[in-house]
């Protein structure tokens, strides 16, 4: 049994490792196919594998009905996800439930999808996350804009330079952190001072996964 109820509308920490500590991402294809996974599998129907979604997509793109639209297109989301980062061996999200059992069914399906993916193409077999996900939920204010932060720190495969406003991705919703800053400077120096936030806080040292 979980100790974190999902509600919806609330924030959640979601974070994992692999399978005995071993490396889940081992070049840049994986990144970003883990990244695909997180965008296209965002959606309360079922939609098949990504590579169903590709043939789709095509089709789509070749059909001169006005009516075609995109995939997910008048399809509810079953996550908000706020902010991201990818390591070699573990990953963390923030996420806000939209729908029923939205994080559990979002998790499942893209852990699921990439266990898939990696294990084909290395040739290996089993699990390939350290158990079920880990959650905590977001119950202050302070601890959402602290961990957005921490979350953001890691510069490689992470929401950050969507943050500070290098780069225009549409992944996550950043309003919910940014609306509270100046604008995105104001956040990228608040990002710099909050190193010591976690340090301080016992409860906290579970995070540190690497």
């Amino acid at each position: 049994m979980r100790k974190t109820i999902f509600a919806n509308e609330e924030y959640y920490h979601i974070y994992n490792r692999g399978v005995d500590k071993r490396d889940v991402f081992l070049e840049d294809f994986d990144y970003v196919r883990f990244l695909t996974s997180m965008r296209e599998f965002n959606v309360t129907n079922p939609i098949g594998s990504l590579y169903e979604i590709k043939l789709k997509s095509q089709k789509d793109l070749g059909s001169k009905s006005p009516n075609s639209k995109g995939l997910l297109e008048s399809k509810s989301e079953l996550v908000e996800i706020i902010a991201y980062c990818l390591n070699p061996n573990h990953y963390h999200f923030i996420l806000k439930q939209k729908s029923e059992r939205g994080i559990e069914k979002f998790m499942h399906k893209v852990s699921m999808g990439y266990t898939n993916y990696f294990n084909k193409k290395n040739a290996r077999s089993g699990s390939l996350f350290q158990g079920p996900f880990k959650s905590i939920h977001i119950d202050t204010n302070e601890y959402l804009l602290h961990l957005s932060a921490y979350v953001n720190k890691n510069r490689q495969y992470s929401s950050y330079l969507d943050y500070i406003g290098k780069r225009n991705g549409k992944l996550c919703n950043k309003e919910i952190i940014l609306g509270q800053f100046k604008d995105e400077k104001e956040y990228a120096d608040f990002i710099d001072r909050t190193g010591e936030y976690f340090k301080d806080k016992k409860e906290m040292e579970e995070y540190w996964l690497e």
